[in-house]
């Protein structure tokens, strides 16, 4: 569900539910780790590259957005 192509394809919120989601979800692995082993320790990793791929995702809308809006001219005088 973490695929680029998947999170380009949610809105802005949907993309941070599942960004906070996911931070969530690492949050309580990495206490989990602290107190006692984890049954699959590689969930941390792939945890850490959804939040990532959700970043990024929003950061490549901002700048498109950036880029469409008109830049508003400075008057020189």
């Amino acid at each position: 569900m973490s695929k680029a192509t998947e999170l380009r394809e949610m809105s802005d919120e949907q993309i941070s539910l599942v960004c906070k989601d996911a931070a969530e979800s690492l949050f309580r692995l990495r206490m989990q780790a602290q107190t006692e082993k984890l049954a699959a320790p590689t969930d941390m990793k792939k945890l850490r590259r959804t939040i990532a791929r959700c970043q990024t995702v929003l950061a490549e809308r901002a700048a498109q957005a950036a880029l469409a809006s008109p830049a508003v001219p400075s008057s020189a005088t």
